[in-house]
């Protein structure tokens, strides 16, 4: 029995090494959003918007929870989710943590591509960008810390880089 969680700010790539990471180690692949969004028929930007932040948190607890207890998956967490209530402790104690750290420069490089389909980053670019990530960042990395596991994912420009972050993680765990 394993269970694997994948956490780290928005756009470490938890969903691109998770997926090829599970296939590897013979695992369910969860994306805990994607989860949420198919048990609540409505994007996560939805349930924010619908409900507010404190309740979605809540619905994100009890997904966590519901996963928590699945056996032999790897499971890639929203980037907010070890920061509240005791998502990170839960997360240590059901299983392996991994937080995949990248550099608030690489995140803005990396964000500033895909920011259109992240509503949080709406209306923010160059500088004002790397800002907003860095102060997210400064709360959050408490939290990150916390995981068993803390892995560079600095370099992820190629499906080798990829590659060699799945190959290096595959024998860490």
């Amino acid at each position: 029995m394993k269970r694997i969680f994948l956490i780290g700010y928005m756009g470490a790539g938890k969903t691109t090494v998770g997926k090829e990471l599970a296939g590897r180690l013979g695992l369910t692949f969860i994306d805990l959003d994607c989860y949420i969004e198919k048990r609540y028929h409505k994007t996560v930007g939805q349930l924010f918007a619908d409900k507010g932040e404190a309740a979605f948190r809540e619905i994100e607890w009890n997904m966590l929870r519901e996963i928590g207890t699945f056996e032999n998956v790897l499971v890639s967490t929203g980037g907010g989710v070890p920061c509240f209530f005791d998502n990170m402790e839960f997360m240590c104690k059901a299983g392996t943590t991994v937080y995949l750290k990248v550099s608030v420069e690489e995140l803005a490089n990396r964000l500033e591509v895909c920011k259109g389909t992240r509503p949080v980053l709406k209306g923010r670019s160059g500088d004002k960008l790397k800002q907003f990530i860095a102060d997210s960042l400064e709360k959050r990395t408490g939290f990150y810390s916390q995981a068993e596991i803390i892995f560079d994912a600095e370099q992820m420009l190629t499906e080798t880089d990829v590659s060699n972050i799945v190959n290096t993680l595959e024998k860490m765990l």
